[in-house]
Parts: structure tokens; C-alpha cells; sequence
């Protein structure tokens, strides 16, 4: 193998590499995106309806019937 050759493989793996460390960085940065966007979604959630039933039904459960 000549140094050219030599030359092209360290330039192609050191492209490599870093085309996977981009890839890393814009998967984590998506990540927290997603995050902070479920955050965001379950803070601004309505929380569950009172019971509008008298306090005295749905205390039995009929397990004969």
C-alpha cells in the first residue's frame, strides 16, 4: 500500500467517525426534545373529573348475580 492510499483510509475513517458523532449529537438533542415536549404535554393535562355519584355507590361489589 502506498501513502496515498494510506493517506485516503485515515481520511475516510476519520470522516467516518465523525459522521457518527454527528449522528449521536442529533439523536440526543431529538431525545430531549421528545422529552421535554412529553413534559410539556403531561404538565398541561386536565386532571380526572370529580365523581359526580353519591359517596355511597360503588362501595359493594354483587358477586352472587
Amino acid at each position: 500500500m502506498d501513502v496515498t492510499g494510506i493517506a485516503r483510509l485515515a481520511t475516510s475513517l476519520t470522516q467516518a467517525k465523525t459522521g457518527e458523532e454527528v449522528s449521536t449529537a442529533v439523536l440526543k438533542k431529538a431525545l430531549d426534545l421528545s422529552a421535554s415536549t412529553a413534559s410539556a404535554l403531561i404538565a398541561a393535562a386536565e386532571p380526572a373529573p370529580a365523581a359526580r355519584q353519591p359517596a355511597h355507590l360503588g362501595n359493594n361489589i354483587d358477586t352472587t348475580a
